[in-house]
Formats: structure tokens, C-alpha cells, sequence
């Protein structure tokens, strides 16, 4: 099992990464080469950079995640691609992306761009929230103590 993150603007990323370093799993972030690092981060954490454009993570993190894999990310679309392939999807306000809820989330999505796009307004995320954090890290542990048994 590896995490993969989705990791342009995550606001998780150091969390998961606390999590993961408390089970030894490995972390891969995918990010643009717009927000290379040179922090440094923990031997379990490696990264791998993408050239601009609008969905190069994502076609990214389709190629090389694999089954049991777990992924964080915000984005419908990219949790859709991944979810048949055996991956277990968490967005960063901690629930699980599945086959149950993905057909709401993703028509959400194409009648909110609809709106917008007629020249409508929609409503943007809220700021995220230490709560928020607190149940992404809890929820997380819980899919990963899954994933173990």
C-alpha cells in the first residue's frame, strides 16, 4: 500500500505524511513542476513533478497507481479514473470517494460548470478548518487500519 496525494494546493500533505510515517507506508506526491521543493521531507516521502498544464498530475497518478493504493484528492474526475482499479479514494475533508456516491458528486460537478458557465454563480469551498484536518487524519487511519486487516 502506498498514498498517493494529488498534491497541488493539498492542504493535507503533512498530515498524511504524519500518518503514514506512524504505519511505515510510502508517499508519493504528484504535483507540477510549478510547486517544486526544496524542503526536505522524510525518507517515505518522495515526489514526482509533472509539467504544467491542467491535468498532468492526474494522468499521472492514473499510470501509477495500482490497486490498494490509497489516493487524496479533491477532484471528482481523478477519484472516478482510479476508483475501478481497486483504490481507495479519501478527499481531504476526510470521506471516501465510492462507487455509491461518485454518480452524485461528479453530476454535482457538471451542473455546477453549467451554471457557471451560462455566466451563473456558484458557491466556492469553505476555508478549510483544523476540524477539517482533525477528521481527514481520523478517517484516514481508519481506511489504512482497514486496508491492513
Amino acid at each position: 500500500m502506498r498514498i498517493f496525494i494529488d498534491g497541488d494546493g493539498s492542504p493535507v500533505k503533512d498530515t498524511a505524511i504524519e500518518v503514514a510515517l506512524a504505519y511505515s507506508i510510502e508517499v508519493v506526491i504528484v504535483t507540477s513542476i510549478d510547486h517544486y521543493s526544496l524542503k526536505e521531507y522524510p525518507k517515505n516521502v518522495s515526489f514526482v513533478y509533472v509539467d504544467k498544464g491542467a491535468d498532468a498530475a492526474d494522468y499521472k497518478i492514473v499510470q501509477l497507481i495500482k490497486t490498494d493504493d490509497v489516493l487524496v484528492t479533491q477532484d471528482y474526475g481523478l477519484a472516478s479514473l482510479v476508483l475501478p482499479k481497486g483504490v481507495r479514494v479519501l478527499h481531504q475533508l476526510g470521506y471516501e470517494y465510492t462507487g455509491e456516491n461518485m454518480d452524485g458528486l461528479l453530476e454535482q460537478r457538471y451542473f455546477s460548470a453549467k451554471v457557471r458557465k451560462s455566466g451563473g454563480r456558484t458557491k466556492g469551498p469553505k476555508a478549510f478548518t483544523q476540524a477539517d484536518r482533525e477528521k481527514f487524519k481520523e478517517n484516514l487511519v481508519t481506511l489504512i487500519d482497514d486496508n491492513i486487516r
